[in-house]
């Protein structure tokens, strides 16, 4: 498998962010969401301490194509079967 099939991992003091690159549409829904988080001109492009968990998930949760994932240190995560999947309820 070629790396861009691969998903990588963001990990912050309250969020980890993961990000599948074959899934993504490139909508910048992230990147004009959360400009301090997300910016594909930096390495890493994901920063998940740039901004408060809860409003960093609330972005993630309009990825169009589920590319972007998250999961709270304190156990809360988000699961969805596919592009625009609702998130799990627990």
């Amino acid at each position: 498998m070629s790396s861009a099939t691969e998903k990588k991992t963001y990990e912050g003091q309250k969020i980890t962010v993961t990000f599948e690159a074959r899934r993504c549409l490139h909508a910048a829904e992230c990147v004009r969401g959360l400009p301090e988080v997300f910016d594909p001109g930096q390495r890493p492009w994901i920063r998940p301490d740039g901004a408060e968990a809860e409003r960093l998930a609330e972005v993630v949760r309009r990825c169009p194509s589920g590319a972007l994932q998250y999961e709270l240190v304190d156990g809360g995560a988000e699961t969805r079967p596919g592009p625009r999947g609702s998130r799990a309820t627990p």
